[in-house]
C-alpha cells in the first residue's frame, strides 16, 4: 500500500487570520501636530519689535527724525485726498472718522457668513480674533507708556505702539479667512492684503504712526489667529489652502504696487520707500499667515489585507 505524504497543513483554528498578521492600527485618526509655533513666533515678533523700536534709545533715535523727513503733515502723499482729512472728503476705511464704522461693519459680515455657512466654531474664532486684536491694541496704548529716553519733543511722546488703523485691515482680513469657503479663500486673502498694504502706507507715509507701530500691529494680528487657529478643533481649523502657484506671486506683486503708490511722497524719497518697504511686508506676513502655511498632510495608510 502506497502512502502518499501530503503536505503538512497548519491547523485551523477559529480566529487565528484575526491574530496572525497583528499591524498597527493606522486607522485611527493621525495626531495632527498642533500649529502652536505660528502664535509664539508671532508673538515675539510683536515683543521684540515693542522692545527695540519703543524701549531703546537708539530705536526711538532711529525713529523720531521719520516725522520731520519732508514737509511736516500729510498733505504731501499722494494718498492725502483719500485720507478723509479733506473738508468734506469721504475717507478710504478705516482711515479717519471711519474706524469704527468698518470695525462694526466687519463683524457684521463674519456673523452673516457664519450664520450662512453654518460654521459655529469659526465664526466664533473669526470674531475672537478681530475684537482680540483691536481690543488689545486699546490696551496696550492705554495700559503701557512710551519712555522718553532720548529727550524728545512732548508731541512724540504719545503712544501709538501699535497702529489702530493697520490693525483693522489685518484682523478682519484674518477673520475673514476663516469663515469663506476653502475655494475663495486665497481671492478673498489677496483683496484683504491690498487693503492692507494701501492703509499701513498711507498712514505711515502721512505721519500718523512710526513704521514700527504700522508693523507691531500686523504682527499683533497674526498672533490672535495663530491663537485661534491652535485652539480650534483640528476638524475645524483652517487646513492648506489650495491656491493657483501663480497666485502668490501676482498677490504679492499687486501688494507692492499698492504700497508704493499709497506711500508715495513726491518730497522725500526715504520716506516713501520706507513706508512701501514696511507696508510690503505687513502685507507678507499676513498672506503668510492666512494662505502661504505648508499643507498640513494626514499619514497614508496601506490596505488591510483580508
Amino acid at each position: 500500500m502506497t502512502q502518499h505524504d501530503s503536505p503538512s497543513l497548519p491547523a485551523h483554528r477559529p480566529g487565528a487570520s484575526r491574530q496572525a498578521p497583528e499591524a498597527p492600527d493606522d486607522t485611527s485618526p493621525p495626531c495632527t501636530t498642533r500649529p502652536w509655533m505660528p502664535a509664539l513666533l508671532y508673538t515675539l515678533g510683536f515683543l521684540t519689535v515693542y522692545l527695540l523700536a519703543i524701549c531703546t534709545p537708539w530705536g526711538q533715535r532711529a525713529e523720531n527724525p521719520w516725522f520731520y523727513l519732508g514737509i511736516q503733515g500729510g498733505e504731501a502723499a499722494w494718498i492725502y485726498p483719500l485720507s478723509g482729512s479733506v473738508y468734506g472728503s469721504t475717507p478710504l476705511p478705516p482711515l479717519e472718522l471711519s474706524a469704527k464704522p468698518t470695525v462694526m461693519a466687519g463683524l457684521a459680515v463674519i456673523v452673516l457668513l457664519t450664520l450662512v455657512r453654518r460654521c459655529w466654531r469659526q465664526g466664533f474664532a473669526a470674531l475672537g480674533v478681530a475684537i482680540l486684536a483691536i481690543g488689545a491694541k486699546e490696551v496696550f496704548k492705554s495700559t503701557v507708556p512710551r519712555p522718553d529716553l532720548v529727550g524728545a519733543p512732548e508731541n512724540l511722546l504719545d503712544q501709538g505702539f501699535p497702529s489702530g488703523h493697520t490693525v483693522i485691515p489685518a484682523a478682519l482680513t484674518l477673520a475673514a479667512v476663516l469663515v469663506v469657503s476653502p475655494r475663495i479663500r486665497p481671492y478673498v486673502a489677496t483683496a484683504g492684503v491690498l487693503w492692507l498694504a494701501c492703509i499701513a502706507a498711507a498712514t505711515a507715509t502721512m505721519g500718523g504712526h512710526r513704521p514700527s507701530e504700522v508693523l507691531g500691529a500686523t504682527l499683533l494680528a497674526c498672533a490672535c489667529y495663530g491663537l485661534a487657529t491652535w485652539l480650534l478643533p483640528s476638524a475645524a481649523a483652517p487646513g492648506a489652502t489650495r491656491s493657483p502657484r501663480a497666485l502668490h506671486v501676482i498677490a504679492l506683486a499687486l501688494a507692492l504696487i499698492v504700497a508704493l503708490v499709497s506711500g508715495a511722497r513726491p518730497d522725500t524719497l526715504t520716506r516713501s520707500l520706507v513706508s512701501a518697504a514696511t507696508a510690503f511686508i505687513c502685507a507678507a506676513l499676513v498672506w503668510y499667515a492666512a494662505v502661504g502655511r505648508p499643507a498640513r498632510t494626514a499619514r497614508r495608510t496601506r490596505p488591510a489585507l483580508d
